[in-house]
């Protein structure tokens, strides 16, 4: 899917933010992505590092179906892009932008949402293909940096902030107005361990917030 294609359809999405879900395990992968299409949320991220994350995202998968896109995060060769398309995956989310690792992820159709944190990468980002950039670490990328970014990154490129970013309608809402599409969610959201009611409750909190960033636009 190229930047024109996702970006058309990401801005139809009733909650436009990616589930980061690092370290969770196969016992609770069924479970967790139950409670997220619940809750409004499709698209769900397994970072790599997790145990077992081929496993998660296989079952996942076929949770989900049609409802969304299941995929992995700390996405770093393009072996690793062919263990996650053999299991069902659909998402290749880096940390990093690796030119090879996003030509490959979208040679295989795959969606590709590289991190970024200057211009250059950005643009090689771009030229490689990326269906959408991940503002990454947001911690340090703020709404000011964000509406440079937007200045002159093509509007039809979803920006995705991710990291540090909480149930808060008036934080969400800053990065909106500067330029952001969404975002992608991790530690505010989902921890290694926690118990799913504890993830439902964070994950109602965070479209709560969502649904706040959007009623008061001015």
């Amino acid at each position: 899917m190229n930047s024109k294609n996702f970006i058309a359809q990401w801005q139809k999405e009733p909650l436009p933010l990616v589930a980061i879900l690092r370290g969770i395990t196969p016992q609770d992968a069924v479970e967790a992505a139950e409670i997220l299409l619940d809750c409004g949320f499709r698209y769900l991220e397994v970072p790599l590092n997790s145990p077992k994350p081929l496993e998660s995202i296989s079952l996942m998968r076929k949770v989900v179906a049609e409802r969304g896109y299941v995929g992995a995060g700390t996405v770093l060769t393009v072996e690793q892009v062919d263990a996650v398309a053999e299991c069902g995956g659909q998402l290749i989310i880096s940390p990093n932008c690796c030119p090879e690792v996003i030509r490959y992820t979208r040679k295989l159709g795959l969606i590709s949402m590289p991190g970024i944190m200057t211009p250059s990468e950005a643009f090689s980002a771009m030229a490689a293909g990326a269906s959408a950039l991940k503002l990454f670490p947001a911690e340090h990328i703020s709404p000011v940096i964000t509406k440079a970014f937007r200045a002159v990154i093509p509007a039809e490129v979803a920006l995705l902030p991710v990291g540090g970013i909480q149930p808060d309608a008036a934080q969400m809402r800053s990065y909106i107005q500067a330029g952001a599409n969404g975002f992608g969610l991790g530690g505010g959201l989902y921890q290694a361990g926690m118990s799913m009611d504890l993830l439902h409750m964070r994950a109602q909190a965070y479209q709560q917030a969502w649904r706040g960033s959007r009623t008061d636009k001015n």
